[in-house]
């Protein structure tokens, strides 16, 4: 049984042009896959739908064989992390994260701080300010703090972009990590190459 179902999913904003096209998509539990294509394919307009952040026109979304298409987005256990990493610039590292915990209401707010930290290794550099960080670091802080409430699932819109090669292979490994401790991942990526080494899936939309 598919842990998380697209069923003719279709999406259109003026009613006349499908942005998403009878997409149809089963993901099982802890799986890792990645959506490709050219930009304007709807990627991530299909990620937007699954996060609740935009409507679906026609078809169902399903988790756990429950459909989602009706349920605010705070309460679909989803984890999601934009290109613009949706971390606060003017605060420090542990600031982001205590934000996040407090979000969740996760129980044990500074030890849980601690142990990410520990686990990202900042602990010396809590109280550097987010904005100040490189692309990898505020990437792997953006990460960080989208699991720690421990989602089932976790979406990523192109987490390589802007970053070095380096710097990329280090943001799918991280990515491989999380997804060892059983989160399922949804991503949405360009750069094919190197993804398809970390993913268990890749699927092409044109």
């Amino acid at each position: 049984k598919a842990f998380l179902q697209f069923t003719h999913v279709k999406k259109t904003y003026d009613h006349k042009t499908l942005v998403v096209k009878d997409f149809n998509l089963d993901v099982a539990k802890g799986e890792f896959i990645t959506l490709l294509g050219p930009s304007g394919s709807g990627k991530t307009t299909c990620l937007m739908m699954l996060a609740g952040f935009e409507d679906v026109t026609s078809g169902e979304i399903l988790i756990n064989g429950r459909s989602v298409t009706s349920i605010a987005p705070y309460e679909r256990n989803i984890g999601m992390v934009f290109q613009q990493y949706a971390l606060f610039p003017h605060m420090t590292i542990r600031e982001n994260l205590e934000f996040v915990a407090r979000l969740y209401r996760l129980p044990h707010l500074r030890e849980t701080v601690d142990q990410t930290l520990e686990k990202l290794g900042l602990t010396n550099r809590q109280r550097q300010l987010a904005g100040a960080l490189s692309g990898g670091w505020k990437q792997r802080l953006a990460l960080a703090a989208v699991t720690m409430h421990n989602p089932k699932l976790l979406l990523l819109d192109e987490p390589s972009a802007g970053l070095s090669p380096v710097l990329q292979d280090e943001v799918f490994i991280q990515c491989k990590r999380i997804n060892a401790e059983g989160i399922a991942i949804l991503m949405v990526e360009q750069n094919a190459r190197r993804c398809l080494q970390v993913v268990d899936r890749g699927y092409v939309l044109d």
